[in-house]
């Protein structure tokens, strides 16, 4: 997939701030200055490449306002989920992404069978090891940004039973409760697996199944 990365951040700007929530320019701001709009989207994934998590973003979020606008006609609860909340959550879903990818060389095989060395990514912790979904959480807290409970939730629950420690009572009891009480959590989630899972799956990732 080819990325424009002007086009993208100005596109991802626009969305965040259509929801006139207030916080909204801090967030953007550390976000610029945290390296988002260059980061890759996953070190060996989709859209492993620059640009890729500010691309991956904007699909969850178009996936999940796609999700919210169908259900609405199948179920009244949805129609409580506000738009704003649902771009709020799905655009920013992946924030805690912004500073674990670092750009190293790997080895790739050719055709052929020899190897060869490529640029890529590698991925490090060590900077506020908070976890996934809570690290976004707490990234967006402290950038100042205005959230509502249903929104911490989503996109702290936004990877489903990968983010879920499985030995962990609390967790599962936390992750089904708020699925149950907050439709947006199923929305974000679902808005994020159609993205990867299907809009940025490329021939070549099929082809090295």
């Amino acid at each position: 997939m080819k990325i424009d990365k002007d086009k993208n951040k100005e596109e991802f700007s626009s969305l965040l701030r259509s929801t006139g929530r207030d916080g909204v320019d801090y967030v953007l701001e550390d976000l610029e200055k945290g390296g988002f709009f260059e980061a890759p989207a996953s070190a060996g994934h989709h859209l492993n490449v620059a640009g890729g998590l500010c691309q991956h973003s904007i699909n969850t979020c178009r996936a999940a306002l796609m999700v919210w606008e169908g259900m609405q006609k199948l179920d009244p609860s949805v129609k409580a989920v506000k738009r704003e909340s649902v771009i709020i959550a799905s655009l920013l879903h992946d924030v805690c992404k912004t500073d674990i990818y670092k750009p190293t060389v790997k080895k790739r095989r050719t055709p052929i069978g020899t190897w060869e060395d490529v640029q890529g990514y590698g991925v490090t912790y060590k900077h506020f090891p908070m976890g996934h979904g809570e690290k976004s959480v707490i990234m967006l807290l402290l950038s100042g940004l205005e959230m509502t409970d249903e929104e911490m939730l989503a996109i702290r629950w936004h990877m489903g039973a990968f983010g879920l420690n499985q030995d962990s009572y609390e967790d599962i009891r936390n992750y089904d409760t708020a699925r149950a009480l907050y439709p947006l959590c199923a929305i974000v989630q679902s808005g994020d697996s159609l993205a990867a899972s299907i809009m940025e799956m490329d021939a070549a990732e099929t082809d090295e199944m």
